[in-house]
């Protein structure tokens, strides 16, 4: 009789204390439903987040914001005459889209199908591997704003991102398995992001090695050669398709030195230029240097400076000597003046000691004469160009923090257990970033999308890596993470004490 009744207390009353313990299914029912799908179905709920961040991303600068640059290569699409000063091949490439959708669409669509594409492959390749930390991580990368917002111009640096990114991509998703007309695509597509820039070839060059036969890479002294040979191989790409295209010569290696040149001048108070028609040339340089970029002694220039690139280049054949003689000659007489001029360019390049204002590259609308294809600011647009540049403003928006990613991702290689994606996109990354030291003529961060983008993953992949092992030993993750937080002290406090108020950098 006792047990009946207590059974029949419990089962009709309940204490005052505990009734808050127990809630009513339909209050948790959805969220807690919907949370649990997410957590057990990861490649599904980064498809869904990815997918719905595209179509908003393509809507927003839908049918693709076109500038100067995007416009000149508009123009030879439809003429069919095409010059050297940006890569020919993008132009005919524009070209043969125009009898089926004219207009800065379909570039549009390339640049977000290789993008969009390529993360979605690396992560069902970390849902495959059964890593659901890496698979969000990936995610993080591909959300990254300062992309997603960059990728709304049709720019070369769009397209060369994307492809080496699917290029990454397939590297991962086949290595193991015998899928050889996968990687050959990979190689198709490195190949083609070498012709897409000229300096491109030093970010290719990592990748391809790692498609080359196993053989190629068993020793140190094997490696090395393999990547020499990726390296000259790429090297040749942009010169043949110029020569396959019939491209007319407009000498942009001319930019460099006269920017170079600029900065020597600058530097040194001596005249590095060729004797032209100028009064005080060393004076006139003052005008028109800036170690920013060196647009101001382009044609286009207001007020057109007295060093001008037109006059600099009918300069050359009175001086007997051709432009790059001229200018290793220059770099030879004052090497201490090169070197405070390419420091100081490159330090603004990836923003490291970065002070100064820095042009705002992320357009919220179209400049092209082309009225058909204007786009102008509307909410969507403006809300992707302002979380872009935040993110710009911060840590995780500065190449240079990329690049320190990837320096510990080198120094912690063999411990990984994504090594072979991981490092070969950070040494990418380091070689085309580190690479604008020497050949960077402009601060913009459009530059640096495939710099921060590798590093960013091969940041993301040795994190996921040394969350789930055990076995790295801890001082070499103390080792490999010294680069990182040197370089970030070294950036906040300059940003902090030199500047009142913090972070002012724009994009």
């Amino acid at each position: 009789m006792k047990l009946r009744a207590g059974r029949h207390m419990n089962s009709r009353t309940l204490p005052i204390e505990n009734a808050d313990l127990v809630q009513p299914p339909a209050q948790t029912s959805l969220i807690s439903r919907c949370m649990r799908w997410l957590a057990a179905h990861p490649g599904r709920t980064c498809a869904i987040g990815m997918a719905l961040v595209a179509a908003l991303q393509l809507l927003a600068y839908w049918p693709g914001l076109m500038q100067v640059d995007a416009t000149l290569q508009y123009d030879q699409a439809i003429s069919g005459q095409f010059d050297d000063w940006h890569p020919p091949l993008l132009a005919w490439l524009w070209r043969q889209f125009l009898p089926i959708w004219p207009g800065p669409a379909p570039m549009l669509l390339l640049q977000a199908a290789l993008y969009w594409g390529g993360f979605a492959i690396l992560i069902a390749w970390a849902c495959r591997e059964k890593r659901t930390e890496l698979a969000f991580a990936i995610l993080a990368c591909a959300l990254m704003p300062i992309s997603v917002a960059r990728l709304g111009s049709i720019l070369k640096d769009c397209l060369m991102a994307g492809a080496l990114l699917m290029a990454a991509a397939l590297i991962a998703w086949t290595w193991h398995r015998k899928h050889a007309g996968l990687r050959l695509l990979a190689a198709m597509l490195i190949v083609f992001a070498a012709a897409t820039r000229a300096n491109a070839f030093m970010a290719g060059a990592p990748l391809l090695v790692m498609l080359l036969p196993e053989a190629c890479r068993r020793t140190r002294v094997r490696l090395v050669a393999a990547a020499v040979a990726a390296t000259c191989a790429l090297a040749l790409v942009i010169p043949a398709s110029n020569k396959l295209l019939d491209a007319r010569a407009s000498d942009p290696f001319l930019s460099l030195i006269i920017f170079d040149m600029g900065g020597i001048t600058a530097n040194s108070g001596a005249n590095a230029f060729p004797a032209m028609p100028v009064t005080d040339p060393v004076a006139a340089n003052r005008q028109c240097y800036t170690p920013r970029q060196w647009d101001g002694y382009g044609w286009w220039a207001a007020p057109l400076c007295p060093i001008n690139f037109d006059r600099v280049r009918a300069a050359f054949p009175a001086s007997g000597q051709s432009p790059a003689q001229a200018w290793i000659a220059a770099i030879e007489a004052h090497p201490v003046a090169y070197a405070e001029h390419r420091l100081a360019h490159f330090n603004l390049s990836v923003r490291f000691l970065s002070l100064w204002t820095i042009r705002q590259p992320l357009w919220n609308s179209s400049r092209t004469h082309y009225l058909e294809y204007q786009k102008a600011p509307d909410l969507l647009l403006s809300a992707f160009n302002f979380a872009g540049s935040r993110n710009a403003q911060w840590p995780l928006g500065w190449p240079i923090v990329a690049m320190a990613m990837a320096a510990g991702v080198i120094l912690l290689g063999r411990h990984l257990r994504s090594r072979v994606i991981a490092v070969p996109l950070a040494m990418s990354c380091l070689f085309y970033g580190g690479g604008y030291l020497l050949v960077g003529v402009a601060a913009e961060l459009r530059y640096h999308m495939w710099t921060t983008m590798a590093g960013m993953i091969a940041g993301a992949l040795a994190a996921a890596d040394i969350a789930t092992s055990s076995a790295i030993p801890r001082r070499q993750i103390f080792r490999a993470a010294a680069p990182l937080i040197i370089i970030l002290v070294l950036a906040i406090v300059a940003r902090l004490l030199v500047v009142p108020g913090g972070f002012i950098d724009t994009v």
